[in-house]
């Protein structure tokens, strides 16, 4: 069992027992389109299948993390704490692409990782290393993009933050070893996933509320056709013999179990929220086409391939 290395939006370890619950008691390959944080990824460390996500920084962290874990760290050791001054010998040290005053060191990483979005060159273990210190270091651990892909979550306020995460970092990096790390639409799922294959399905869920914001991850954002369009991903894969478990927030519970999903709604703890009042229990649906009589038995985790 890994911790993941991130901590991400819409994370699963506090519904891991009730996904776990869902599985079938053997499969072939696992699969996990839409990727984020991995938390059951990496509890499960399958071994062999596909992730993917449509954050092409994402996604390059996750490679570095797989192929260049040593390199990685010491990137991230050469950091400095967030309230430090700026590095002078960088670039925005004094301001940023807006020609607003950087005072702190935070601010000048910020815009050294956002080189990319804005069409500068940029390496690509150190955009790896800034999203893990950003992670670390931002208001509690947020990820959020502008219209431009631009990263603008301001500093956090830790006493001793942890950007490092060296352990962390080399786990991760065993239990990917094996595992095709993809940036493409949720959709290649449909091609990739073969009968007997097991897909999870953790989409930016669809809002419980128009005060809420859970589709804000990046530029594109997640809207109602995109939710549509998973829908359909999922019955296609039913058909074509794929196991399939998908979480959602609780208002999509109808659009899954008119298709013929077993639908049933679980408790989860929010715990990213700007309003401290609003972290803690919602509602969320855990929808299957795996029959009850095949799931398995409490205490079978990680039987792929049995």
């Amino acid at each position: 069992m890994t911790k993941p290395v991130l901590k991400w939006a819409g994370g699963k370890r506090q519904l891991l027992d009730e996904i776990y619950a869902r599985f079938p008691e053997s499969y072939d390959r696992y699969h996990e389109p839409m990727f984020g944080g991995g938390a059951l990824f990496f509890d499960l460390e399958p071994g062999d299948g596909t992730i993917n996500d449509t954050n092409p920084r994402l996604v390059n962290f996750y490679e570095k993390v797989r192929d260049s874990p040593e390199e990685l760290i010491e990137q991230c050791r050469s950091f400095e704490h967030p309230e430090n001054e700026p590095d002078p010998s960088r670039e925005f040290s004094d301001s940023d692409r807006k020609a607003k005053d950087v005072e702190q060191y935070y601010y000048q990483q910020r815009a050294l990782f956002n080189r990319r979005p804005y069409g500068d060159e940029y390496d690509e273990l150190e955009e790896a290393a800034l999203l893990l210190y950003l992670n670390r270091t931002c208001y509690n651990g947020l990820y959020r993009e502008n219209r431009s892909g631009g990263f603008n979550v301001p500093i956090g306020r830790y006493s001793n933050p942890d950007w490092v995460r060296a352990d962390e970092v080399r786990s991760a990096s065993e239990a990917v070893q094996n595992t095709e790390i993809l940036n493409r639409d949720f959709e290649y799922i449909i091609d990739r996933a073969e009968e007997g294959d097991l897909v999870y399905l953790d989409p930016p869920y669809e809002p419980m509320s128009a005060t809420e914001y859970f589709t804000s991850y990046s530029k594109e954002g997640f809207g109602r056709k995109d939710q549509e369009r998973m829908v359909e991903v999922a019955k296609e894969l039913d058909e074509n013999g794929v196991y399939v478990i998908l979480s959602n927030s609780g208002v999509t519970y109808n659009m899954y179990d008119e298709v013929g999903f077993r639908v049933e709604v679980e408790g989860a703890t929010r715990s990213i929220n700007s309003d401290g009042t609003n972290r803690g229990e919602v509602n969320e649906i855990i929808a299957t086409n795996v029959p009850p009589d095949d799931c398995q038995k409490a205490g079978q985790r990680g039987l792929a391939g049995f």
